[in-house]
């Protein structure tokens, strides 16, 4: 990761969000705790740290959204047992057709998946839009590029993406930030629990309040999220990859989910051809494409944290192990093995990228953007001879300069009138 926040753990805490926020009192009353509290979230400041950026590398300086008709491939594989079984792909998939299959219910009710209108109760305005302007500092503190794209979206979504980026960084920190090493799996379990209760509108403190008003407004539903929390259990009990297939699921948890909890903020614009499936299934990719390009990143940085977050198999037939990973030397093996890495990863921004053009048009340029910039990280490993053991590959300001424009200029461009994935 590249980012972290400050958290505080109590000798009794289990569980303590990215933010600072202990989990040992239960909040009946989350209008009088964050009444109560709105002084500590003024107070509080959050600092960096390099570690491995993973579920929210969807915002900042990445992308999240696409909208092109991902070529799902229904690969068998066959379990310990022998027995046959479905792909991480086809499972994955599975859960992108019940999400499409939600928007679109209530798209029925609502034109263009408009927001609920506001239903406020007295005297708690106040304390949601200060929920949302704090979720806005934390996206425009460690966000920057993704935070000034969002500006030119609706108050409504932009809001409502400001709440999600802080949820899933709050999740990842749990696992990857400095108190990490406190949290056990009972801890996600109560992580878990306090994710229902916001989404059955009682939050614990003010970033869930912004949550919790998010969803109950927008057609989002809670599986992504639950699904984030696995790959968070994943990192607390795994960290070795047989093959691709288990490294994908693992990249969907972490990453995809984001795209599937944004697809009904973002909108598709009404003038798009592409179905609802086949957004999500471009949201995915974008989300796969993002984690892979993480990964190969910090390649150095996992290591020294006794992590490979590489497929076994094919290291195997490419020669290498994770001695050599360990040893951290750049041989002929090392640059063909990562040449093929670097290749797959681009394919998944390229299935990404068709759509991007699919969301609705205040929507488009913090998406591609971002999607612009981080694809670059792959051409910066290239020129650093795929050296990701000592050298950390990144886009410098200037080039983030440039493409600033470039990404204004694609947002432009309207949904093609022939559908994804057509010749």
């Amino acid at each position: 990761m590249s980012a972290a926040m400050i958290g505080v753990i109590s000798p009794n805490s289990e569980v303590c969000s990215g933010l600072g926020f202990l989990e040992t009192t239960r909040v009946v009353d989350p209008l009088r705790f964050l009444t109560k509290e709105k002084g500590f979230f003024r107070g509080e400041r959050i600092k960096n740290a390099s570690r491995k950026h993973k579920c929210y590398s969807y915002f900042g300086e990445l992308g999240f959204l696409g909208s092109r008709k991902f070529d799902m491939v229904s690969r068998v594989v066959a379990n310990a047992s022998g027995d046959l079984a479905i792909s991480s792909e086809q499972l994955v998939y599975d859960v992108v057709l019940k999400q499409a299959a939600l928007v679109k219910e209530q798209m029925r009710s609502r034109e263009d998946m408009e927001v609920k209108p506001d239903i406020v109760l007295p005297g708690t305005l106040g304390v949601l839009n200060e929920a949302y302007d704090r979720c806005g500092e934390v996206c425009a503190e460690y966000a920057k590029t993704f935070y000034l794209g969002t500006l030119l979206m609706t108050p409504e979504r932009r809001k409502a993406i400001w709440a999600i980026y802080v949820w899933c960084r709050r999740t990842d920190e749990l696992v990857d930030g400095p108190n990490a090493s406190h949290i056990t799996p009972k801890a996600l379990d109560r992580w878990e629990s306090r994710l229902d209760d916001l989404f059955n509108g009682r939050p614990f403190d003010m970033l869930d309040a912004a949550l919790s008003d998010t969803v109950s407004r927008f057609p989002v539903d809670i599986q992504p999220f639950k699904d984030m929390i696995d790959g968070m259990r994943m990192d607390l009990k795994k960290s070795r990859y047989e093959n691709f297939d288990e490294l994908y699921l693992y990249c969907y948890y972490v990453a995809g989910t984001v795209g599937l909890m944004s697809v009904p903020i973002m909108g598709i614009d009404p003038e798009s051809f592409a179905s609802t499936e086949s957004v999500y299934n471009a949201a995915l990719a974008l989300g796969i494409a993002n984690q892979l390009t993480n990964i190969l990143r910090d390649v150095g940085e996992d290591a020294r944290r006794g992590r490979v977050y590489l497929p076994q198999d094919e290291l195997a037939k490419a020669g290498l192990s994770d001695d050599d990973i360990f040893a951290m030397k750049v041989t002929d093996k090392w640059r063909i093995f990562m040449k093929k890495q670097i290749k797959r990863a681009r394919t998944f921004f390229d299935q990404a990228e068709e759509g991007v053009t699919q969301l609705s048009s205040a929507s488009r340029w913090p998406v591609w953007a971002s999607l612009l910039l981080y694809r670059q990280i792959l051409d910066e490993i290239e020129a650093n001879d795929y050296n990701n053991f000592t050298k950390r590959a990144y886009v410098s300001k200037p080039k983030k300069i440039i493409a600033l424009p470039v990404a204004y200029a694609k947002s432009l461009v309207p949904p093609s009138s022939r559908k994804l994935g057509s010749n």
